[in-house]
């Protein structure tokens, strides 16, 4: 299926229209390409981080009170500077 040569001209000019009004109004597309692909991994590497250390801080939540959610006895608390 053939397409009409006006609306192919057309269609282009609107997509270079676009693109220059976009250089205009935002800068190079190379400066703005890597400004956003930047804050987006900064952000993913802040979340990933977030959530390795909520990992961490459950895991050792868990490991220090694993006794008291089992029901089986505690650590034996001791006393200082008493004599048997």
């Amino acid at each position: 299926m053939a397409r009409d040569p006006d609306a192919v001209l057309l269609e282009s000019v609107r997509v270079h229209r676009a693109r220059l009004r976009a250089a205009f109004l935002h800068g190079d597309l190379r400066d703005r390409r890597t400004t956003n692909d930047n804050v987006r991994r900064f952000v993913g590497s802040v979340v990933v981080a977030a959530l390795a250390c909520a990992g961490c801080a459950g895991y050792s939540f868990v490991q220090a009170n694993s006794g008291s959610l089992r029901g089986g006895p505690t650590s034996p608390q001791t006393t200082i500077g008493t004599t048997p």
